[in-house]
């Protein structure tokens, strides 16, 4: 089960990496992107992300509970799904609750929101290569 775990850390990782850190930001470039167009799309992206991680998550969290690995992959597992229901629970929502006044045509105040969860997405990504790794060991 070492193995099963060790892929679902590492496509976890890999379907952030590809989201957050690759398409996110390159979206705001391409032509003919405007703002509450890019935020329209990145909603409907990210809440399809977070539901793939939550069904990855579970069955991550399933591998190591059933598995025959030494359990050193637990804790930064949990840690990556901790950081991802903070994402769902607190900042998301609020991301969202932004986006719509955005897409509206209103104006939002400066927030640290988005700061908030990139870094847990950072916290995330090391979390998921560390479990998939230990779970390898």
């Amino acid at each position: 089960m070492g193995g099963l775990a060790a892929a679902l850390a590492f496509t976890w990782f890999g379907m952030v990496i590809a989201i957050s850190f690759l398409e996110t930001p390159l979206k705001f470039r391409a032509p003919g992107i405007t703002v509450p167009l890019g935020l329209g799309i990145g909603r409907l992206v990210f809440k399809a992300l977070n539901i793939a991680e939550s069904v990855l998550a579970v069955l991550l969290l399933a591998a190591l509970a059933t598995g025959h690995v030494d359990g050193r992959g637990w804790i930064p597992a949990v840690l990556a799904t901790v950081c991802l229901l903070a994402q769902m629970a607190v900042l998301r929502p609020a991301l969202d609750r932004r986006a719509a006044v955005v897409i509206t045509g209103g104006e939002v105040a400066p927030s640290r929101l988005h700061l908030g969860y990139v870094a847990l997405e950072v916290i995330k990504v090391v979390a998921l290569v560390v479990a998939g790794a230990l779970s390898l060991a």
